[in-house]
C-alpha cells in the first residue's frame, strides 16, 4: 500500500490495495486506520468491490447505523443509498459544511462512502480539517469558546420541508441534542472545533463573564456561531476529490466536515455511505 498526501492540512490517496483485501487481513486495515487518524479522508480509486465487502469493511471500524430519512439497501443494512437522478426534488440539504449526524446524541465515527455513478464532470466532494481549524483560532476565541456548549437539530435541516406533523415527530425521536463546542478526538487526544451546519445555538452563552447586559447576548452568540461555523470555507483547511465510478472516500467524521458540490446538471448521481457509529463527544 502506497499514501500520497493530497494537501499540506487534510488527505490523502491510497494505492496498491483494495479494500476486499483489507476485510481479511488486519495488518493490512491496522494500517489504513493509523492512515486515517493522521490524514483524516483517505481515497482510492477502481474499488469494484461488492456491497458486502464494502459494508464489512466499515464494520471493522465499529458498527453500521442506518439514516431517518435516507434509505438503505434491504440486503445491506446500514448502506445508505444517495441517489440523485434527472427527476428528484432540489433538496439541498448535502451543499453545506456539516458533520455527518451530529444531531445525535452519538455522532458518526466516520463513513466509507463509493460511487456507483456520477457526472463526468461535476459533482466533487470537499473535506475541511477542523483539527486545524482549532488550532489557528485565535487565542482569545479559544478562551471565550472553551465551555461552550451547543444544539444540533435534525428538525431544522431534514425536517424543515416535512409537513409539520411529520418534522415534529421526527424531533420528538431524535431530540436536539448537546455537544461541546470544542470536543477531544477519542483516540489522539486532540481538539476539534465542533459546529456546522446542523449547529442552532449556543446553549451555556449567557454568562457574566460574556454579557454585560441582556442587548449582548444577541447578536453576539450568533455572530460568534457564524464566526465558528465559517472555519470550514478557509481554503488552506480543505482537500476536494473529484468522484470517478468505484472511487471511495474514507474520512474521520468527528475531526472533518465536508460538503457535496451541487453545480452538476439534472443527471444520475449514484453515491453508497456506510456510517460508522462513534463515541459521545467530550
Amino acid at each position: 500500500m502506497r499514501v500520497e498526501q493530497l494537501t499540506c492540512s487534510i488527505g490523502a490517496e491510497l494505492t496498491g490495495v483494495s479494500l476486499s483485501d483489507a476485510v481479511r487481513d488486519d495488518a493490512l486495515f491496522a494500517e489504513i486506520r493509523k492512515a486515517l487518524l493522521t490524514h483524516r479522508v483517505l481515497f482510492l480509486r477502481d474499488q469494484d468491490i461488492p456491497r458486502a465487502d464494502h459494508v464489512a469493511f466499515a464494520r471493522k471500524f465499529g458498527d453500521l447505523e442506518d439514516h431517518p430519512v435516507v434509505g438503505s439497501d434491504p440486503e445491506n443494512p446500514g448502506l445508505l443509498q444517495i441517489y440523485r437522478s434527472a427527476e428528484s426534488p432540489p433538496e439541498r440539504y448535502e451543499n453545506s459544511w456539516h458533520s455527518d449526524t451530529t444531531w445525535r446524541e452519538v455522532p458518526q465515527f466516520g463513513a466509507v462512502l463509493r460511487c456507483v455513478e456520477c457526472p463526468t464532470v461535476g459533482g466533487d466532494t470537499m473535506w475541511a480539517n477542523m483539527v486545524l481549524a482549532y488550532e489557528r483560532l485565535p487565542q482569545s476565541v479559544k478562551e471565550q469558546i472553551a465551555d461552550l456548549r451547543a444544539r444540533h437539530s435534525i428538525e431544522c435541516t431534514f425536517g424543515a420541508a416535512m409537513p409539520t406533523d411529520k418534522r415534529l415527530a421526527l424531533k420528538e425521536r431524535f431530540p436536539d441534542p448537546e455537544h461541546p463546542v470544542v470536543r477531544t478526538h477519542a483516540d489522539t487526544g486532540e481538539k476539534i472545533l465542533y459546529v456546522n451546519g446542523f449547529t442552532t445555538h449556543f446553549t451555556n452563552f449567557h454568562t457574566a463573564s460574556r454579557v454585560r447586559v441582556g442587548q449582548d447576548h444577541s447578536p453576539g452568540s450568533g455572530d460568534l456561531l457564524r464566526y465558528l461555523i465559517s472555519q470550514a470555507q478557509i481554503p488552506e483547511y480543505q482537500v476536494r476529490w473529484r468522484w470517478k465510478p468505484n472511487s471511495i472516500a474514507i474520512w474521520d467524521n468527528s475531526a472533518t466536515q465536508h460538503y457535496a458540490v451541487m453545480d452538476y446538471p439534472a443527471c444520475n448521481r449514484k453515491m453508497e455511505r456506510a456510517g460508522i457509529i462513534g463515541t459521545r463527544p467530550f
